[in-house]
């Protein structure tokens, strides 16, 4: 065997070598941001648990305000529905776009019970609801901080992605962009205001 042909042999694995490091790597990163979605998952599961028990409570304060309750609960349902779906497949940015609108909606839903809520002294004085308020702003803050590191994992895996040679290797593959996971609404970034003065 000529000393060509073994340069030649050495360069083609080491170009293979190359492109499964690539592949490797981009596996890897979508690993990095499913895993962080999951991270987002538990902690707004415990978010739409707390809910329900925070309306309940409610309800035997704000009896003229079934409106307001019903709208939250309606939202909380749709955001479950759509974490459930976002779930499944965090590496479609359809879901993870429907997610953050519902998210948004839920947020306003709440923006709106809190303000309400306000006008009734009977739940700022209850211990439950205090306790429940305190528990949903500690897991908001979970949230949020959750959901800057998957969107950290997913701007890294995207940088990534759409670098030379990496874009030939995902496009080969079908590594697809993903969505970040943000809020959809100017007010909905805007922190909760609860008072119980």
């Amino acid at each position: 065997m000529s000393i060509s042909a073994i340069i030649g042999i050495v360069v083609i694995i080491a170009v293979a070598f190359y492109l499964i490091s690539i592949y490797n790597k981009l596996v890897s990163l979508k690993n990095r941001f499913k895993n962080a979605f999951a991270q987002i998952d538990v902690q707004l599961q415990r978010r739409h648990d707390l809910i329900p028990n925070l309306v309940e409570t409610a309800k035997a304060f704000m009896k003229h305000e079934q409106d307001t309750l019903e709208k939250v609960m309606q939202a909380r349902n749709q955001a479950i529905n759509a974490q459930q779906a976002a779930a499944q497949r965090p590496e479609e940015g359809d879901r993870i776009k429907q997610l953050s609108q519902a998210e948004g909606m839920l947020n306003r839903a709440l923006a709106n019970f809190y303000a309400v809520s306000e006008n009734y002294p009977d739940i700022k004085a209850n211990q439950t609801m205090q306790q429940l308020m305190e528990e949903l702003t500690s897991t908001e803050n979970k949230v949020g901080f959750a959901r800057q590191a998957y969107n950290d994992a997913v701007m890294t895996y995207h940088t990534y992605r759409e670098q030379f040679p990496s874009n030939l290797i995902a496009s080969f593959f079908g590594f697809k962009e993903t969505e970040m996971f943000e809020v959809e609404s100017a007010e909905a970034r805007q922190a909760v205001k609860v008072s119980f003065n």
